[in-house]
């Protein structure tokens, strides 16, 4: 790996990974379900940053691999998951890996009603297990945390419509096919402890009236993971222990599935000023070599963790207005009030930036750019930028 020995001397725009902080991330969580269940089990969210560095740390510390796809499936086998640490959801799964993970031991949770027409094909001279998603409606679940008056959900077959009373029924049917266990994975944008109590509550509500016999209850992510006012891994353990005991179901192995809680913490941004201009009297554009797509590509955050690092003392301005260097007018990512203005050659460093950036960034007039992982001497290049090369490897011209 190319080795860098300053920070100075980082090649701009470029994403840095503190290692340290992921597993610090990771054995948190560990620690907190370690603390009241027998049996947990941490997945990493490869939807959220699938850098394979990432990847193939989070499993020397004994995190699965959660995929929602049959590239992210493969994706895992080649950064070095057996097949039994894996966790396959989502309804993008092909019938090949589809079976590959059921018969390899995987945990499969079924999500689409092809796949239960694919339990017919799997051998018959042997017991498989699987798990199934549930619909969760939050307006109907928890309504104070609900984004409107139907937070319904695509995903999981619902109670509500007897499409989960079928899928079971079609489970049961088959001998060769044991129900393992629950997918609830619902986010919401509380990630409140209220959310997940009244989550896995209805969880075993269901549990319970169908008599299910399970060994696990997946329930999913959504959580927060840095901020100091904000639940803690432990906190969220505590909620999940207290309604499985309340339900009598405290030995089931609790899956969790935390992605920001995971990776947001552990990647800075990097970029640097390359042009300055004033448009009106008070008003500066600052356009810098990163992108709002970089770093916000849903476009949502008001605003970043971010610091501004000045080469040499300027004088104060009325406004800048921090920009993106693509062609695209709403590329902006913030605006600063009454600072020293920032010059070519300046640079901004933002943080809390891992979770579904690299994953989503597009290659839009400028291709995936650099990774670096912070080491105790230094930086090592661990992703290279593409160049058209890359872009066109698979094409044909």
């Amino acid at each position: 790996m190319e080795r860098i020995s300053r920070y100075e001397d980082l090649i701009t725009p470029c994403f840095i990974l503190n290692t340290e902080e992921l597993v610090r991330s990771i054995h948190g969580y560990q620690n907190a379900l370690n603390n009241l269940f027998e049996k947990s089990v941490i997945g990493y969210s490869v939807k959220t940053n699938s850098t394979p560095y990432c990847l193939k740390l989070a499993g020397k510390e004994e995190a699965y691999a959660e995929v929602v796809s049959y590239d992210e499936y493969e994706l895992a086998k080649l950064c070095g998951f057996e097949q039994e640490h894996i966790i396959y959801n989502g309804p993008m799964k092909s019938k090949e890996t589809f079976l590959d993970a059921v018969m390899s031991g995987a945990i499969v949770n079924i999500e689409t009603k092809r796949e239960l027409a694919w339990l017919y094909e799997l051998p018959q001279n042997k017991i498989f297990k699987v798990g199934i998603r549930l619909n969760i409606n939050i307006s109907h679940i928890s309504p104070e945390d609900a984004d409107g008056d139907n937070d319904n959900s695509r995903f999981g077959f619902s109670d509500d419509t007897m499409e989960f009373a079928d899928a079971i029924g079609l489970i049961v049917s088959l001998s060769n096919v044991v129900l393992d266990g629950l997918h609830i994975h619902r986010t919401a944008h509380s990630r409140s402890l209220r959310f997940y109590k009244k989550s896995i509550n209805y969880a075993c509500e269901v549990i319970k009236k169908y008599g299910l016999q399970l060994n696990y209850i997946d329930v999913g992510g959504g959580y927060f993971g840095i901020f100091s006012d904000k639940p803690t891994f432990q906190q969220y353990s505590d909620t999940f222990y207290e309604v499985l005991r309340q339900h009598g179901l405290e030995r089931l192995c609790v899956i969790v599935e935390p992605g920001n809680a995971l990776v947001a913490s552990c990647y800075d941004f990097l970029s640097e000023v390359i042009d300055a201009k004033r448009v009106e009297s008070e008003c500066w554009f600052i356009t810098t070599d990163g992108s709002r797509n970089d770093i916000d590509p849903f476009f949502k955050k008001s605003s970043y963790l971010n610091e501004e690092l000045y080469q040499v003392e300027t004088p104060v301005v009325k406004k800048q207005i921090v920009s993106g260097c693509t062609c695209l007018e709403y590329d902006r990512l913030y605006t600063l009030t009454d600072r020293p203005l920032l010059s070519v050659g300046d640079r901004i460093h933002y943080k809390n930036v891992g979770a579904y950036t690299m994953c989503l960034t597009p290659m839009f007039i400028r291709y995936i750019p650099n990774i670096y992982v912070r080491e105790i001497d230094g930086y090592s290049l661990i992703r290279e930028k593409w160049t058209a090369e890359e872009y066109i490897q698979k094409s044909k011209i």
